[in-house]
This record gives structure tokens, C-alpha cells and sequence, in this order.
């Protein structure tokens, strides 16, 4: 069972790496607004989502995959408070989504954890 999660971690990390480059649009929004370079670095982090989801598949990479995962949803924390915060501002009626975003990032972050230790 740990490796089919291993697996869909994998998958749902490089899809979302994907779609950072067929849909920047979307990411661009959340980005905080402080950032230089906003669409490089939506780029950069699709690049980084792609790379270190891959690295879960492979054994001999597979704790620092998941260590960089850690730390990459970490890192992108702040673009969640930026989302909620911007559809609270806009009344956004998908407030709710972006405020249940910051405890799955939570989730996300632990459940990359439970691979460090392979």
C-alpha cells in the first residue's frame, strides 16, 4: 500500500509540474505579489514539482525526492495565504477552497515526510 501512495504522490506531482507550464495563468493569480519574476518562478517551481515527484520513483533518490518535496511545499506556503487571502478580498465565492488549501498543504507536507525515511 505505501508504494501505490508512493506512486500517486509521484503522478500528482508531476502533473501539477506540468500544468505550471499549460496553465501559468492559474498559478500566476496565487502568486504573492511581493515576488520579482512572478511567471519564472512559476516555471521554475512546475520544473522543480516535475524533477522532485520523479525523484520519489527511484530508490536511490528517493529520500532526498521526498526531503525536497518538504521543502517545496513549504516554500510555496505563502502562495496559498495569497490565494485565500485575494478571494477573501474579491469576495471570491471559492473562498472556501483557498481556506481549506493551508491545512492540506499540512497534509501534503507530511505525507512527503513519511518517504524521507525509506
Amino acid at each position: 500500500m505505501k508504494f501505490f501512495g508512493l506512486y500517486i504522490m509521484s503522478f500528482f506531482y508531476v502533473l501539477a509540474g506540468i500544468l505550471h507550464f499549460v496553465r501559468p495563468k492559474v498559478y500566476l493569480k496565487i502568486m504573492p505579489t511581493y515576488l520579482p519574476y512572478p511567471l519564472q518562478l512559476v516555471y521554475i517551481s512546475g520544473i522543480f514539482e516535475i524533477l522532485f515527484g520523479l525523484l520519489l520513483l527511484f530508490p536511490v533518490t528517493r529520500t532526498a525526492g521526498a526531503w525536497l518535496l518538504v521543502l517545496l511545499l513549504i516554500a510555496i506556503f505563502p502562495a496559498n495565504i495569497q490565494m485565500a487571502v485575494s478571494f477573501y478580498q474579491k469576495s471570491n465565492p471559492s473562498l472556501w477552497i483557498a481556506i481549506l488549501r493551508l491545512p492540506l498543504q499540512l497534509v501534503l507536507i507530511w505525507w512527503a515526510w513519511t518517504y524521507t525515511k525509506w
